[in-house]
């Protein structure tokens, strides 16, 4: 059921960021729970991802304070999961209204409103990495001056955000998700963007490096518990195992069949083209492979603690290898494999980590 106005019953259940790769896999679930739940979509986008489902979808967009008063009425849980991913420098802007702005008037929303529970789906990338062997922990805090990137500053002034509205007296909740990869990739996240190039035979060289990855569906497990069980004021990391690219490559041969790339570029020759990807894509309309920030993210420390998540949650993650096999799986049943890409644009208001 679409609708411009939502229904007012007491145990709605809304979803900001519903046609997101988090976001309408946390709508499917959540109806599978018989949860009645109402997804916020952006005005004239593609809603595809939430074909065929019994979901009210309510017009508005987190920078617009006023729609979002108008889809939280009477909602008693929102799980906030829109928010901008980019990997391209010159977004800072962009991120900060998106991420930043558009979290605080979530909470402001969530405050005004009768919501009784809030869930921010944040980024693993919000939170302060300490050295290499030491893991991730929700200590680590989330610190803006102390993260790297634009998008994670975003994520981590987003926390904060989401930090003061708790201290007001709002109740509420945060999750940290590392890199997401699973079905239900609609949007084709960077993950889900490099399966289509190396099935396609797309990827003529890669970059080696490592970073933790999660099936999107133990994520929004994890979200959902965290709505009902996750203690308020409290951060949860919602992490999986970690993968390494050549790793990543040598499932998907197997997976596919299709031939590995035969070059592999040094970090330093990758971090030297990288200045130059960002003016080229602006050039040829399409997405860079790589940037600085993707390079830094393939060096960084993936190493991430969930034991919390799994103790007070009751979290869990399945093997990366079946997760691969079933976004595989996907793509193949919705005929991505073959075709061409699309020149990209500004990038949809979603969630979920893709880092590259």
């Amino acid at each position: 059921m679409n609708a411009f106005l939502p229904r007012t019953t007491q145990d709605t259940t809304v979803v900001t960021g519903a046609t997101g790769h988090v976001g309408n896999v946390l709508v499917r679930e959540l109806l599978n729970r018989g949860a009645s739940v109402r997804a916020l979509v952006l005005p004239g986008e593609d809603r595809k991802p939430l074909a065929g489902l019994e979901v009210d979808c309510v017009e508005g967009d987190v920078r617009d304070l006023d729609t979002l008063r108008r889809a939280f009425a009477g909602a008693s849980t929102v799980y906030h999961a829109a928010g901008l991913i980019s990997i391209l420098p010159g977004q800072i802007d962009a991120l900060h209204a998106v991420n930043v702005v558009g979290t605080r008037n979530v909470v402001r929303a969530c405050e005004e409103g009768a919501v009784t529970r809030m869930v921010y789906v944040s980024s693993a990338h919000a939170l302060v990495e300490p050295p290499h062997g030491t893991a991730i922990t929700e200590d680590a805090g989330c610190d803006p001056s102390k993260v790297v990137g634009a998008y994670a500053r975003s994520k981590a002034l987003a926390t904060q955000e989401v930090r003061l509205g708790i201290e007001r007296g709002l109740d509420a909740v945060v999750v940290f998700p590392s890199g997401i990869v699973g079905p239900y990739d609609f949007n084709v996240s960077e993950m889900g963007r490099f399966i289509l190039d190396f099935v396609d035979r797309r990827l003529p060289a890669y970059v080696e490096g490592t970073y933790n990855f999660v099936d999107v569906r133990d994520v929004v497990n994890g979200v959902i518990a965290a709505g009902q069980k996750g203690r308020t004021g409290e951060g949860y990391i919602l992490s999986g195992e970690l993968l390494s690219v050549s790793r990543l490559i040598a499932w998907l041969r197997e997976l596919t069949g299709a031939p590995a790339p035969s070059l592999r570029l040094p970090q330093w020759l990758a971090r030297a083209a990288a200045v130059f990807t960002p003016v080229l894509s602006r050039v040829t309309r399409k997405k860079p492979r790589f940037t600085n920030y993707s390079l830094r993210v393939l060096r960084s420390n993936g190493l991430m603690d969930c034991s919390k998540a799994c103790r007070e949650l009751g979290y869990t993650a399945r093997s990366l290898n079946s997760s691969i096999a079933d976004a595989v799986e996907w793509f193949r049943q919705s005929g991505r494999f073959g075709k061409g890409r699309k020149p990209f644009g500004p990038e949809p208001l979603h969630s979920g980590e893709q880092p590259p």
